[in-house]
């Protein structure tokens, strides 16, 4: 069943991103399901920590960002979300090539909404599970969703 309250659009989801940390980081958009947001981040000087391995600030902002557009999507009309709370467990590192984040929800409710997220390597591997939970405020919203 799908959980989107506007028809999803993949051009609009990554024209979003221009102009912002994920556009500097190299974040795009690249699957929308019927009950999920998926995206993708490159590891390289950009993301990178001190020690040449990915920056746990950087899957922290890929987590954010694919479960506050996916939280917005899910909005009802005359509706947007912000973030509350955010919390991650970092599981593995890496050095080079890309990460990928998967959101799903866990909570839609009226007024909070829980995001999971799980961030994994080129092989599939976990890398860094994420749990996002989001405020849900009447008013005008500044994005295309």
């Amino acid at each position: 069943m799908m959980i989107w309250t506007r028809e999803p659009d993949l051009a609009l989801a990554n024209d979003l991103q221009r102009n912002t940390l994920c556009e500097h980081l190299g974040i795009r958009i690249t699957h929308i399901g019927d009950d999920s947001l998926t995206g993708t981040m490159p590891v390289d000087p950009r993301t990178h920590q001190p020690m040449g391995i990915l920056h746990g600030g950087a899957s922290v902002v890929l987590a954010e960002s694919l479960g506050s557009l996916a939280a917005n999507m899910c909005a009802a009309p005359g509706h947007y979300c912000v973030g509350l709370d955010i919390n991650a467990n970092h599981l593995r590192s890496v050095r080079s090539g890309e990460v990928t984040g998967v959101a799903r929800p866990l909570h839609l409710g009226r007024s909070t909404q829980v995001w999971e997220i799980h961030i994994h390597n080129e092989a599939g591997k976990p890398v860094c599970i994420a749990r996002l939970t989001m405020s849900v405020l009447a008013g005008d919203r500044s994005s295309g969703f």
